[in-house]
């Protein structure tokens, strides 16, 4: 494999593609606070910061597990809603750490096929958390973990920057790998999630976040009326336990093509193989989608719209993939609020490479190896009609 290298520049070529970035006057919109959150046990603070725009859009960050807790954003009335999944105290995060509300992702997101994967001659073993396979780097992953903050900004934005050391041997992988997360706010309603890494050893980094997103509201009903578009002809497929088979399948004539607008509602029961092995029971999305935009922060990735509340998300990635889940084992849960999170409550957008990629030779390189930066950047952008 090749090294995975630092892309630059692309974030900073955005205010001349979307407008995004704010004049002084939006700026003075731009606040941001931070309190304590929660004492753990063991006596760590989590911390909760909270990113505001002149518009009312309000993203919270907790340092627990690099999360985002809520996101509220403006209907087409201007009626602010938390969009995303959570909980009110940093217990339900410990007692439900298996669903990654708004967590970041680490050091490999989604699968590796029995948690294992082979680096220069050397095998190395991750635990197993998903039936025989390891998901989103072993059962104690980078949600798990207290991550250090700092606040950050740069003209436009408003932003805190978590931090966290993962020490070689971790979970499994290699090397000690020093990690920082960006989340940051502008006047334009955009959410960009920023991600920077680098490594003593080589080893293999796949960071994702994984917020739930209900553009309706959190709680309010499940997501089956909102209409997707996915920028993206090819799919990867999966077998019985969800590792991909390594090809890049067409998406055309099956239920997981998403090129032009559709309800993620309209072919989620369609009785095909690929739905039953991402929901046995019901069938479900929980796949990779190969983007067009192949890493061009400047094309659009994916499109998500709300009929009844017009509010609508657009994703820019620098990464190659995205996994679409709709909460397929979302179960009742008591999020915030007291609200409950229904069967196909959410939808996630996993910007990533592609699932169990070190034991897939013809995926993108997930390789890091030392004086290279593993960097990504991913814009959340939210208005409404």
């Amino acid at each position: 494999m090749t090294p995975l290298l630092a892309r630059t520049g692309q974030a900073l070529g955005l205010a001349m593609a979307f407008g995004l970035a704010a004049s002084s006057a939006q700026a003075a919109g731009l606040t941001r606070e931070h309190a304590n959150f929660a004492t753990l046990e063991d006596g760590t603070s989590v911390e909760r910061f909270v990113l505001r725009n002149g518009h009312g859009m309000q993203a919270s960050i907790l340092t627990y597990g690099a999360t985002l807790q809520s996101l509220l954003v403006p209907d087409k009335a201007g009626k602010l809603a938390d969009v995303v999944l959570g909980f009110d105290d940093v217990k339900g995060y410990q007692e439900h750490g298996d669903v990654y509300f708004g967590a970041t992702i680490g050091r490999f997101g989604n699968r590796l096929a029995k948690g294992q994967f082979s680096l220069d001659g050397k095998q190395y073993q991750v635990p197993v958390n998903d039936g025989p396979n390891a998901l989103h780097g072993g059962p104690k992953g980078f949600d798990k973990h207290v991550w250090k903050a700092r606040e950050t900004d740069e003209k436009g934005w408003v932003g805190v920057t978590l931090s966290y050391h993962s020490a070689d041997g971790e979970m499994g992988f290699p090397g000690n790998l020093n990690v920082e997360v960006e989340y940051s706010l502008n006047e334009d309603n955009v959410l960009r999630i920023r991600y920077k890494a680098t490594t003593d050893r080589s080893t293999v980094l796949n960071l994702t976040n994984h917020s739930y997103f209900n553009l309706a509201g959190a709680g309010e009903g499940d997501i089956l009326n909102q209409v997707a578009t996915l920028y993206a002809a090819k799919y990867t497929p999966i077998d019985s336990t969800l590792i991909p088979t390594g090809e890049l399948a067409p998406v055309a004539g099956t239920p997981l093509d998403f090129t032009r607008p559709v309800a993620f509602g309209k072919h989620i029961r369609d009785d095909h193989e690929q739905l039953k092995f991402a929901e046995p029971k019901q069938g479900g999305f929980d796949f990779n989608w190969v983007l067009d935009s192949a890493g061009d922060l400047g094309k659009l990735a994916a499109d998500v719209m709300d009929p009844g509340s017009g509010r609508r998300l657009q994703l820019y990635t620098t990464e190659p993939g995205v996994q679409l889940y709709t909460g397929n084992f979302l179960k009742g849960f008591t999020g915030k609020g007291g609200k409950t999170y229904p069967h196909w409550g959410a939808f996630t957008l996993e910007t990533q490479h592609y699932p169990d990629a070190p034991n897939q030779p013809n995926f993108p390189s997930t390789r890091l190896d030392p004086k290279h930066t593993y960097t990504q950047t991913t814009l959340f952008k939210f208005s409404a009609q």
